[in-house]
């Protein structure tokens, strides 16, 4: 018997609208850590998604990708109409010991000028991920192969569960060496703006802290703004 292909283009949503390219500027010199707080502590995906090399950082808005599981063909399609600086935000269906994604969807995804690839399953060819320097987030390393079904159904850039977030297509997505953050597109400007003044206030403590003897005795009190900073 054969099996009826699935129309792509009926769950594949082209035209989205992104972050703007300013506030995908602006959002590059934060801290993950420092966006979750700022937004009111959201955002924070699977804290095991992690850069597979330390010195990865991604930023851009989400193109999403719900993939059926051990299959990585929406993956090849999203990258066909991914635009550059787009971040693909992968949901694998809970299928997660898979190498979804290696060298080859690397070199692809970095020569069309994409700007990361966050999936809550896993990769394979992790040393090479590392050299070929496109930054790479997953929950790990898994050599099992996937399949390419063409009657399976998967949907780009409609809504993914990411542990207890909801990534919509073109929400601000955010990766470092701490775990990644996404923020809501009709918040991110705000949240940025909370952000930078959370970090002027952190830097404003250290250098207080670098240049005095506050803390280090029992008769000192501490400053009350200093409680509100996590770092």
């Amino acid at each position: 018997m054969t099996l009826r292909e699935h129309d792509a283009a009926t769950t594949t949503r082209r035209d989205i609208d992104r972050v703007s390219a300013a506030v995908v500027a602006s959002a590059r010199a934060l801290p993950t850590a420092t966006l979750h707080e700022a937004g009111g502590k959201i955002g924070a995906l699977p804290s095991i998604i992690k850069p597979v090399a330390a010195t990865f950082r991604c930023c851009g808005p989400a193109l999403t990708v719900h993939s059926p599981g051990g299959d990585n063909l929406w993956l090849h399609r999203a990258l066909d109409i991914a635009q550059p600086g787009d971040v693909l935000v992968v949901h694998v269906s809970g299928a997660y010991d898979h190498g979804y994604w290696g060298e080859i969807m690397t070199t692809m995804a970095k020569a069309r000028g994409l700007a990361g690839l966050v999936i809550d399953g896993c990769v394979r060819d992790g040393v090479l991920l590392g050299e070929i320097g496109f930054p790479v987030f997953a929950r790990g390393l898994c050599i099992r192969g996937t399949g390419k079904d063409f009657g399976a159904i998967g949907w780009i850039n409609h809504p993914v569960m990411m542990g207890d977030v909801v990534v919509n297509a073109g929400d601000l997505v955010v990766g470092d060496f701490d775990g990644v953050v996404a923020i809501p597109q009709v918040r991110a400007a705000d949240v940025i703006a909370a952000a930078e003044k959370r970090e002027a206030e952190e830097a404003a403590i250290l250098r207080r802290r670098s240049t005095s003897r506050c803390g280090t005795t029992p008769q000192c009190v501490r400053c009350p703004r200093e409680d509100q900073p996590a770092g």
